[in-house]
């Protein structure tokens, strides 16, 4: 009878664990979004350059995906704000990700190399829910 138990209650973990169900809790995604306005909005060397600075953040390892973006041509709307410029978003596992990439010496030497460029910085942080 014990030999039974013992057999059940293995194979059932066994499922469990094969069904991706775990007592760890999950992790929250942190979404990192960031708008810049340019100092010059009329130069596309100063866009390109900024586009350019913000790739190479890319290679910090906290972050799990970077988009980096300029505004689409969609309809203008009344609640659209296309005001900015050029547009990061960032995804990390958690806020201690999030951290580290804020600390990161790439990300240090981007605001020094960068920080030129613009004149206003809007960041958006939010976490899964």
């Amino acid at each position: 009878m014990i030999r039974r138990r013992f057999i059940g209650s293995a194979a059932l973990f066994g499922v469990a664990g094969v069904m991706g169900f775990t007592m760890r809790p999950k992790k929250k995604p942190l979404l990192h979004h960031v708008f810049f306005w340019l100092k010059n909005p009329q130069s596309e060397a100063d866009k390109q350059q900024l586009i350019s600075g913000l790739k190479t953040l890319a290679t910090i390892p906290t972050i799990r995906q970077i988009h980096v973006g300029v505004l689409a041509s969609t309809e203008k709307r009344e609640v659209v704000d296309t005001s900015w410029d050029v547009s990061e978003l960032m995804f990390f596992d958690d806020e201690a990700g999030q951290k580290i990439y804020q600390d990161h010496p790439l990300h240090q030497a981007f605001i020094k190399n960068c920080s030129h460029l613009w004149e206003k910085v809007l960041v958006y942080d939010a976490i899964d829910v």
